[in-house]
């Protein structure tokens, strides 16, 4: 295959991704008229009212305000659970290691509206329901798999004579963690927590019902601008660009330390 078709090739599959976001933000600049108009039209005057009409609604900011606090505190909570799980499953043999290890990655076989139905009837009784604890404990349950099965793979990796080493220069088996392998595993820390907080960021059904009225992410917060009897295209659009906005700022910010962490380890 020649580099011609190769190129073509990516800029087929660019097209073919980005034109959603380039729908979503064409749809966002449309008038309501415009935006149930079929054919659909591509040629229109452009507005931003969708824009100021959202910006102006109150909830938007307590949307992203929930989103935010819960993504970063369940990614938090979520690496300081799973990192020194996945190093345990990584350096140690027990009995039973390689079983508990399946059993964690089965939390991600099963469908989610299974593991919701446990999760609404256990914080019903504790009064989570509505709460950001009750969200951030649900998205750190979500993740916890991909977490410690990720990080897992990052410290089976490292060398083994670094923790010797500081074995040797009187250094406990925590200490030999916490000096030695975190920092060598920190690209890979890094890749993780971003997936987590986009995982959780992204995250609509344990939101929804989980958080209800009271803590409304921005999934589930944007869903509130498809009614019953019409669908604000204009208005949702505008608040779903809105809310990735900070999602790919995020991503270009990070996206060096998320590609060295994605591939740590992919080269002897």
């Amino acid at each position: 295959m020649g580099i011609i078709a190769r190129r073509a090739i990516l800029w087929g599959f660019a097209i073919w991704c980005l034109f959603p976001i380039y729908w979503l933000i064409n749809m966002s600049l449309k008038t309501a008229v415009d935006a149930v108009a079929r054919p659909p039209t591509f040629l229109f005057w452009p507005t931003l009212t969708n824009y100021v009409e959202v910006l102006q609604d109150p909830r938007v900011s307590n949307f992203l305000v929930n989103s935010l606090v819960i993504a970063l505190a369940a990614t938090v909570f979520g690496l300081l659970i799973g990192a020194p799980a996945a190093y345990v499953l990584a350096r140690h043999r027990f009995r039973g290691d390689s079983k508990i290890a399946f059993w964690i990655l089965a939390t991600r076989f099963t469908p989610p509206i299974a593991m919701l139905i446990p999760f609404f009837v256990i914080f019903f009784k504790l009064g989570l329901l509505g709460t950001h604890v009750g969200l951030i404990i649900a998205h750190v349950g979500i993740n916890l798999a991909m977490i410690v099965w990720i990080l897992r793979g990052f410290f089976q990796d490292l060398p083994r004579d670094l923790e010797e080493a500081a074995f040797i220069d009187g250094a406990g088996r925590f200490q030999a963690f916490r000096k030695v392998i975190l920092p060598l595993a920190l690209p890979g820390i890094a890749a993780v927590g971003i997936l987590t907080f986009l995982s959780s960021w992204n995250e609509f059904l344990f939101s929804m019902v989980l958080g209800g009225n009271n803590v409304m992410t921005v999934p589930v917060g944007i869903y509130a601008y498809i009614g019953f009897e019409q669908i604000e295209w204009g208005k949702l659009s505008a608040a779903a660009t809105l809310m990735l906005a900070p999602v790919l700022v995020f991503i270009m910010l990070f996206q060096r330390q998320l590609v060295r962490g994605l591939t740590l380890g992919a080269v002897k």
